[in-house]
């Protein structure tokens, strides 16, 4: 029996209960954020609570992040995953309990706060050096993508139509421009160049994705933040999606064309084993939970 965070109190998963008046189950008002712990340390976790704070100032739902450091930490004790090669924990901010208005309610309400933390699997390395497969979906998200809302149906409706097609990642593409994943950021390799969509409000700015263009710079690897052009595709190199959950996964076909030789090229490994030196640095030194 897991347990979770819900309310200042930590209880067994099948005891957290949230009134049907909270404004995330009726509007989707709220926000979420996931921090993934290597062996314990959480990596990131700053850059995770600062955006959360922004998108919880763009909602301008009043709730401090920093109150959950301490949440994290004891999710993954109470829940035996201080060792776990990779885990996660997962933080859900609605607005509160109230009479369902589409306008904010009127006075004082607190925020509803539920965490959980679990165990992450990583696909069987055999899997990863094969490679994934992609499939694009037309983006019919709303225009703050920037913020990391829980209002999710077209990204789900995206990734459904990636399961019946028997790919593992959506590629959304808006006016002709592949933008990011339904579920991660997206990076293609052209012309020896590392390329991804620019910051804006039409993605989410990934925390891994902010990573990867760190380690892109330290590998003196050239890179362009520009928007990518769904023909440009068909010449890529290279191609992977980036997140929490994702990591760097590589892309080896899109919409049933191989991409490059078909198989993750060398430019997507050696980001990934940078990504991983980093994370192991993380665990090693016992540093990141900060």
């Amino acid at each position: 029996m897991s347990t979770v965070y819900l309310n200042g109190s930590y209880v067994p998963k099948e005891e957290a209960l949230i009134p049907v008046d909270d404004r995330g189950f009726l509007l989707s008002d709220g926000i979420y954020e996931v921090t993934p712990a290597y062996a314990g340390r959480f990596f990131r976790m700053d850059r995770h609570l600062a955006r959360m704070r922004r998108g919880l100032g763009e909602l301008r739902i009043a709730f401090d992040p920093e109150r959950l450091r301490e949440v994290h930490r004891r999710l993954l004790a109470d829940n035996g995953l201080e060792d776990e090669e990779v885990s996660i924990v997962y933080v859900q901010v609605t607005r509160g309990v109230a009479p369902r208005t589409h306008a904010f309610p009127e006075g004082r309400v607190e925020p509803t706060v539920y965490a959980f933390a679990k165990a992450f699997q990583r696909p069987p390395r055999e899997a990863w050096e094969q490679g994934f497969a992609a499939v694009t979906v037309p983006d019919r998200r709303w225009a703050r993508v920037d913020i990391k809302s829980i209002a999710l149906l077209p990204n789900v409706l995206a990734q459904q139509a990636a399961a019946e097609a028997g790919a593992t990642d959506a590629l959304l593409v808006k006016d002709g421009v592949a933008i990011e994943g339904a579920h991660s950021n997206f990076f293609a390799v052209l012309g020896g160049t590392v390329v991804t969509h620019p910051r804006s409000n039409a993605i989410l700015p990934g925390i891994t994705r902010e990573y990867v263009l760190e380690l892109v710079d330290e590998l003196g690897l050239p890179a362009e933040e520009r928007p990518i052009q769904l023909e440009e595709l068909l010449g890529a190199e290279e191609a992977f999606f980036t997140g929490t959950t994702t990591e760097i996964r590589p892309t080896v076909r899109i919409d049933g064309r191989a991409v490059g030789e078909g198989r993750p090229g060398p430019i997507t490994k050696r980001i990934s084993e940078a990504f991983h030196e980093g994370v192991r640095a993380t665990a090693a030194a016992g540093v990141g939970s900060a």
